[in-house]
C-alpha cells in the first residue's frame, strides 16, 4: 500500500532485485530457521543468540507499535472508500458535493480525444475547450482530490502539522471497525489468525487480476506499462531509489520487523524452512511486479486521456493509491463496481499485512512473560486499544501529515540497522555462522550453501550498514501534495528514529550493571549464548559456560 510512485519504477527495479538477492532473500531464510529453531518470538530469541542484543528485540517492538499507529489508519482510508463506493456512481467524480469548494474544483470528463478533453469547474458548469493548452491556476483541486482532502481527511478544518485539530469522528469509527477485525483474528492466536489469512491473502490475487486485465484494455495503457518497464538510469545514482527499495523489501518480505520470527516459531522443527523461503519470496515479488502493472496500466490510461506524459499523471506519496487511481476508475463503466473491488483488495493487503505485524509484538511479549499466555484474550484486547490510542494523532483532520512522518521516520531507517545488526549477531557472534548451519542441518538434514553463509557473514552485513549510513546522510524527506514540513517535525522524526534505535545500546548497558562479577565476566556473558531450546518438551536448558 506504498503510494510512493518512485518506488515501482523501471530504475527501481535493479536496486530491488539486488535488494532481494543479497538482502532480502538471505534475511527471510535467516529469521524463518532462526525461528523455527528457537521456538520464540522477538524479544526471547536475541536473549539465547546474545544477551547484549536483547535490545534488538525491544527495537522491533518500537518500530511495528510505530507502524502499526498509522499503517492502520490507511487502511480506514479504504474502509471509507469502499463504502463510499456502494452508490449509484463513485462521489468522487463530480464537484456537485457539499464538502466540494465553490470554484476551485475541476472535473475532467475522460473522453478519449485530447482536442475534446474539458475541465468543469463547479457550480457554473464552464467548460473549457482544449484542456491540453490551457494553464490551471495552482489553487485548483480534482473533484477526487477534494473528496480525499475534505470528505474523507477533513484537512480542510486544519492549519498543517502545526495545529492537526480534532478527531474526524467518522474515521475513528472505520478505524475502530478495522481493529475490531484484528482482535477477532487474532485473540485465540496463530490458528485463528491463520484462518483469516486464508481470505486476506488469497482474494486479493482473484482481484489482482481482474483489475490486471481491465487496465491493460484501456485505451493509452501501454503508455504507462512502457514506462513502468522503461529504467531511468540517472535514478539509481540516487540514493533515495536504494533506500526506497530496502524499505519495499522489507515491508513486503518481512525480515527485521519480528513477523517470520513470530510466525516461523510455531513450525515443526522437520518443517522445510528453505523451500518455504524461496517460494514466499518469489510468490512475494512475482505479486508485486504484476501490481505494478495494474497501477502503471491505468496511469497510461489517464496520461492518454489528459494529453500529459505518465510521470505528471502520478504522485510521489499516498495520493497515487488515493486520488490519482480512484480518479481513473471514476471514468470507467461500472465506476462503483471497480473502485468496491479496488478497496476491497486493499483493506485485504492491508489485514494480512497488520495480523503479522500485531502478532510479532504478541508473540514476542509472550514468549518473555509466558504467564501471560492464559490471558492471550485480554492481551491482544489491551494490544489494541493501546494501538487504537496511539492511532488517535493520525485521524485528525491534520492526520495526513502525522501519517507521513510516521511512514517516513517511523520504520524505513531503523529497521535497516536491526536486520543489520541482526545479521551480525547470527553470523559473528553466534559461533561464526557454524553453529547456525549446524541447527539448520539438524532441521532440515542439509547445510545452507556457501551463498547463504557468505550473504550472511559478509555481503547483507556490508550492504545493509552501507544503506544506513546513505539513509542517515540523505534521508527521504516526509512529504503530502505541495506541503512543506516544518523544520522542527524532522527534528521529531529523528526523535522517532532514535527511541527504537536507542533500545539496543540502552539494554546493553543495563545488562552490564545488572550482571554480577567482574567486568570481564560480565562482558563474556553478555555475548555467550545463554540458552538452548530442548525440542523434545520445548523447554529451556541454560548453557554450561
Amino acid at each position: 500500500m506504498d503510494g510512493d510512485n518512485s518506488g515501482i519504477r523501471g530504475a527501481f527495479l535493479i536496486p530491488y532485485v539486488i535488494m532481494l538477492i543479497f538482502g532480502g532473500l538471505p534475511l527471510f531464510y535467516m529469521e524463518l530457521a532462526l525461528g523455527q529453531f528457537q521456538r520464540c518470538g522477538c524479544l526471547t530469541v536475541w536473549k539465547r543468540i546474545c544477551p547484549a542484543l536483547k535490545g534488538i528485540g525491544l527495537a522491533i517492538v518500537v518500530i511495528a507499535t510505530y507502524v502499526s499507529w498509522y499503517y492502520n489508519t490507511i487502511i480506514a482510508w479504504a474502509v471509507f472508500y469502499f463504502f463510499s463506493a456502494m452508490a449509484s456512481d463513485v462521489p468522487w467524480k463530480s464537484c456537485n458535493n457539499s464538502w466540494n469548494s465553490i470554484d476551485k474544483c475541476v472535473v475532467y470528463d475522460g473522453r478519449e480525444n485530447n482536442a475534446n478533453n474539458s475541465v468543469t469547474l463547479n457550480p457554473l458548469n464552464l467548460t473549457i475547450a482544449n484542456v491540453t493548452n490551457i494553464t490551471i491556476v495552482d489553487d485548483t483541486k480534482t473533484a477526487t482530490e477534494e473528496f480525499f482532502e475534505y470528505q474523507v481527511l477533513g484537512l480542510n478544518y486544519a492549519d498543517a502539522l502545526e495545529d492537526v485539530g480534532g478527531v474526524n469522528w467518522i474515521l475513528a469509527l472505520c478505524l475502530f471497525g478495522v481493529f475490531i477485525i484484528v482482535y477477532f483474528a487474532m485473540w485465540r492466536g496463530v490458528k485463528s489468525s491463520g484462518k483469516a489469512v486464508w481470505i486476506t491473502a488469497t482474494m486479493p490475487y482473484a482481484v489482482l487480476i481482474i483489475l490486471l486485465v481491465r487496465g491493460c484494455l484501456l485505451s493509452g495503457s501501454w503508455k504507462g506499462i512502457m514506462y513502468y518497464l522503461t529504467p531511468d538510469w540517472n535514478k539509481l545514482l540516487e540514493t533515495r531509489i536504494w533506500i526506497a527499495a530496502a524499505a519495499q523489501i522489507f515491508f513486503s518480505l518481512g525480515p527485521g520487523f519480528g513477523v517470520l520470527l513470530a510466525l516461523s516459531s510455531y513450525n515443526k522443527l522437520d518443517n522445510n524452512c528453505y523451500r518455504d523461503a524461496l517460494l514466499t519470496s518469489t510468490i512475494n515479488c512475482i505479486t508485486s511486479f504484476l501490481a505494478g502493472f495494474v497501477v502503471f496500466s491505468v496511469l497510461g490510461h489517464m496520461s492518454h486521456m489528459s494529453g500529459k506524459t505518465v510521470d505528471n499523471v502520478a504522485r510521489d506519496d499516498v495520493g497515487l493509491i488515493f486520488i490519482v487511481y480512484p480518479e481513473a476508475l471514476s471514468s470507467l463503466e461500472l465506476s462503483p463496481f471497480w473502485a468496491i473491488l479496488f478497496f476491497f483488495m486493499l483493506i485485504t493487503l492491508g489485514l494480512d499485512t497488520t495480523f503479522g505485524g500485531l502478532e510479532a509484538i504478541t508473540t514476542g511479549i509472550l514468549d518473555e512473560w509466558p504467564h501471560l499466555r492464559k490471558h492471550r484474550k485480554l492481551f491482544v484486547l489491551g494490544l489494541m486499544c493501546y494501538c487504537f490510542l496511539g492511532s488517535l494523532p493520525t485521524i485528525t483532520y491534520g492526520g495526513i501529515y502525522v501519517v507521513q512522518l510516521l511512514d517516513v521516520f517511523g520504520a524505513p531507517i531503523s529497521i535497516i540497522f536491526v536486520v543489520f545488526l541482526e545479521s551480525v549477531a547470527v553470523s559473528w557472534i553466534y559461533d561464526c555462522v557454524e553453529r547456525f548451519s549446524n541447527d539448520i542441518q539438524s532441521m532440515l538434514g542439509f547445510r545452507p550453501g556457501i551463498f547463504w553463509r557468505i550473504c550472511w557473514t559478509t555481503i547483507s552485513p556490508l550492504f545493509l550498514f552501507t544503506l544506513f549510513i546513505m539513509s542517515l546522510a540523505q534521508p527521504m524527506p516526509p512529504q503530502y501534495g505541495t506541503y512543506d514540513f516544518p523544520t522542527w517535525s524532522y527534528t521529531l522524526g529523528w526523535f522517532i528514529v532514535s527511541s527504537s534505535l536507542l533500545c539496543i545500546p540502552g539494554y546493553a548497558i543495563y545488562l552490564f550493571f545488572v550482571t554480577p562479577g567482574s567486568t570481564a565476566e560480565r562482558l563474556r556473558s553478555m555475548v555467550v549464548p545463554t540458552e538452548v531450546p530442548n525440542h523434545s518438551d520445548d523447554v529451556v536448558i541454560p548453557v554450561q559456560l
